[in-house]
C-alpha cells in the first residue's frame, strides 16, 4: 500500500459551468449537490480510503494554492504541485510523475480528474485497487473504460480487442468525441467504451512512454531532475513549465503506445463537464425540472435546470422549457440546454465587452 500513489488533476477552469465556475473559483471547488463537500474534496475523500493520505498529490494552477489549502488542510504543502501555466494533461502528469519517482521509484500511480462523480464507490475502489495491483506486475498503461448507457457525443471512446491479460483488455483504438450516428454504431457494436480519463500505471512504465512519445517534455524536465525532491521545492518548474508542449496525455501517449490496456468498469461514473451532465444526474420534480439549492416558483415550465447562489432570492419562471437558468454573483445566464456548447463563447464575449470581473 505504501507504493500506491494518487494524482488528482485540479487546475482546470471549468468554463462550461459558467457563471458558477469562474477562473477565480473553478467548478472543482464548488459543492454542486449541497452535501457540504466540493467535487475536489469528494475526490480526495474517495481515494483516501485506499491510498495513504501522504501519497495523494494535487496538481493545480498556482493561483489555486490557497483554495486547495482551505479545502484540504490535511495536505502538506509538498503534496500540492503548482503549475505556473496551463499546459494540458501530459505536462501535468509528467510533473507529478517526476516528483513521485524522486520519492519512490517503485510507485504505482492512479491519475484522476477532480470533477468526476462516482455513484458506486465501493465498486470504484475495488476496480482501482485491481488496476494498481495489475500495473505493479505488468508493463502496462491502464485506462478505465465505462460501459456506455447511451450514444453520448460528449465523451471520447476506447475500442477493445480480443487480447486480454486477466480482466484487462488490450486497447485497439481511441476515438475523439463522435457525432450521434457514429456514437450509435459504437454503442451497438459492444466493442467501444467511454474514456473516463482515469489512468493507472507504474512510475517507470509511464516514464518510458514519456521518453518514447514526448521526448520534448522529458528533455525539459530532465534538465531539472535534481530539483524534484521530497520537499516539493521546484524552482525549475517556475522557470521552465511554461515552455512545455501543451498536449493531452490521451493524444500524446495513450493513442500511440502499444501497451495500453483497459479495465471495463461500471461504477456509476459521470463526468461533470457541462450543465447538461449535471441535469442528467440531479433529482427532478414532476415536470422534469432540476432545481439545485434554489428558491423557485415554476409555471408551465419543464425540463429546466435552475440554480441560484443567493438563497434569499426567489425565481419566478413561467413558460420556460429545456433551459439552463444559472445565477452567480454578477451574472445571470439563461441559455437553451441544447446550445450549451456556446457558453465558452459567452464567457469570451463577457470578458471582452465587460472586463475580467465577468470571466
Amino acid at each position: 500500500m505504501e507504493d500506491n500513489y494518487c494524482v488528482i488533476m485540479g487546475g482546470g477552469i471549468g468554463s462550461r459551468f459558467w457563471p458558477f465556475s469562474r477562473e477565480s473559483y473553478p467548478k472543482q471547488f464548488l459543492d454542486f449537490f449541497g452535501v457540504g463537500r466540493s467535487l475536489l474534496q469528494m475526490t480526495f475523500d474517495r481515494f483516501a480510503k485506499i491510498i495513504p493520505t501522504e501519497n495523494i498529490y494535487i496538481v493545480t494552477n498556482e493561483r489555486y494554492l490557497d483554495l486547495i489549502k482551505a479545502q484540504l488542510p490535511q495536505l502538506q504543502t509538498k503534496q500540492i504541485l503548482l503549475e505556473p501555466a496551463r499546459r494540458n494533461t501530459a505536462p501535468c502528469i509528467a510533473y507529478a510523475t517526476y516528483h513521485i519517482r524522486a520519492c519512490n521509484p517503485r510507485a504505482n500511480i492512479v491519475v484522476a480528474p477532480s470533477d468526476h462523480l462516482i455513484l458506486k464507490e465501493e465498486v470504484f475502489l475495488r476496480d482501482v485497487q485491481k488496476a494498481l495491483d495489475f500495473v505493479k506486475e505488468n508493463n502496462a498503461l491502464v485506462t478505465l473504460g465505462i460501459k456506455p448507457s447511451r450514444p453520448e457525443t460528449g465523451y471520447g471512446y476506447i475500442q477493445s480487442s480480443d487480447t486480454m491479460i486477466h480482466d484487462f483488455t488490450k486497447v485497439k483504438t481511441f476515438t475523439e468525441k463522435p457525432n450521434l450516428e457514429l456514437a450509435k454504431v459504437f454503442m451497438e457494436s459492444g466493442e467501444f467504451f467511454w474514456n473516463s480519463g482515469l489512468f493507472v500505471w507504474n512510475a517507470e512504465t509511464i516514464m518510458d512512454a514519456f521518453r518514447k512519445f514526448l521526448p520534448d517534455i522529458t528533455a525539459r524536465f530532465d534538465l531539472g531532475k535534481d530539483d524534484f525532491n521530497t520537499e516539493g521545492e521546484h524552482a525549475f518548474i517556475k522557470e521552465n513549465f511554461q515552455y512545455c508542449l501543451s498536449i493531452s496525455i490521451d493524444y500524446g501517449i495513450m493513442e500511440k503506445a502499444d501497451n495500453v490496456y483497459m479495465l471495463c468498469v461500471d461504477f456509476g461514473w459521470a463526468d461533470l463537464g457541462t450543465w447538461g451532465s449535471l441535469y442528467d444526474l440531479a433529482p427532478k420534480d414532476e415536470q422534469r425540472n432540476a432545481i439545485l439549492k434554489s428558491n423557485t416558483m415554476l409555471y408551465e415550465s419543464k425540463n429546466n435546470i435552475i440554480t441560484l447562489d443567493n438563497p434569499n432570492r426567489l425565481a419566478v419562471i413561467q413558460g420556460l422549457n429545456d433551459y439552463i437558468v444559472a445565477e452567480s454573483g454578477n451574472i445571470l445566464l439563461i441559455c437553451k440546454k441544447e446550445e450549451e456548447q456556446r457558453i465558452k463563447q459567452f464567457v469570451a464575449d463577457a470578458r471582452l465587452n465587460h472586463g475580467p470581473d465577468y470571466n
